[in-house]
């Protein structure tokens, strides 16, 4: 990552600097997006705005950007990269504020693109997918209404690092993705991704109120599950109803839509999910997503 956007323009990495006043590092005051680009352009990019924005709003962040000029910032900063296509970040801090919790709002905000390579495919991970282990740290409950896609992060590194202590002591190949579940014990979300499967060749989902963030990528599948006639439902399941499932997926907004075929707990007891590979509706999304994303 050679260039940093910084308050829109791009900026050497070594450069890239924040105020040690920003609210953002001094109390996690700051929201981000994280996306990716098809051919140059980010998808789903007006989608991603609307709930930054509205998450700045609750926030007391003045902060809305301009959809076009944010585009060509992110192909300002491919090129200076020399990236044909990028993972995205993009983040809104509060900017700097006196020592203190302030009640008022927050009028001239930090923003900063961070551009890098997208991550490699694993071979086989949309064939033979990959593995689902449930943690025993505990999705913690959303400071506001919903989860906001905030800079206070440290529940989920502290889940990042469970896992991978689970596989460092069982020698996993490959990288699983983590699952938390509520403190009630209701399936949650993964450590970076949503959740979703089947049974019954009925779709399900967490449901909002498990504190789970509000995905992007989660309703977009929603939207195309009602385009193809498939039935879905939102609501509260267990690790035992979701070892019964006959699929499962995750989704974000890199790694699109991801099958899984193994669930594991903590302990190492495993599950076989359908018959190894993707399962008919999984594939079915899958193919409708990137169809959307090659517009």
């Amino acid at each position: 990552m050679n260039y940093i956007g910084v308050n829109g323009v791009p900026t050497p990495s070594a450069e890239a600097v924040i105020s040690v006043m920003d609210h953002g590092f001094m109390y996690g005051m700051g929201l981000f997006e994280t996306f990716r680009t098809y051919r140059g352009r980010p998808f789903l990019l007006d989608r991603h705005l609307e709930r930054l924005r509205s998450g700045c709003r609750e926030l007391g962040i003045r902060y809305d950007a301009r959809e076009e000029l944010l585009q060509y910032e992110i192909a300002q900063l491919l090129e200076a990269n020399e990236l044909l296509e990028g993972y995205i970040r993009l983040t809104v801090s509060a900017g700097a504020g006196p020592l203190g919790l302030p009640p008022e709002d927050y009028t001239e905000p930090t923003v900063i693109v961070y551009v890098k390579p997208l991550p490699p495919t694993v071979s086989g991970l949309y064939t033979h997918g990959k593995e689902l282990w449930r943690l025993t740290t505990p999705r913690n409950t959303p400071e506001g209404k919903i989860r906001l896609k905030s800079l206070h992060y440290m529940n989920n590194i502290l889940a990042k690092r469970e896992l991978a202590g689970l596989i460092g002591d069982a020698h996993v190949a490959g990288m699983p993705e983590g699952l938390l579940l509520t403190a009630q014990g209701y399936l949650a979300e993964g450590i970076v991704s949503n959740l979703f499967f089947v049974r019954g060749g009925r779709l399900y989902t967490p449901v909002i109120g498990t504190g789970i963030l509000p995905g992007i990528t989660r309703i977009f599948v929603m939207e195309l599950a009602e385009r193809q006639g498939l039935q879905y439902a939102e609501g509260y399941y267990t690790w035992d109803e979701l070892i019964e499932a006959e699929e499962i997926f995750l989704t974000n907004s890199i790694q699109e839509l991801v099958p899984v075929t193994t669930l594991v707990e903590p302990e190492g007891t495993r599950y076989s999910v359908g018959d190894g590979r993707i399962g008919p509706i999984t594939e079915m999304l899958l193919n409708s997503y990137r169809s959307y994303s090659d517009i």
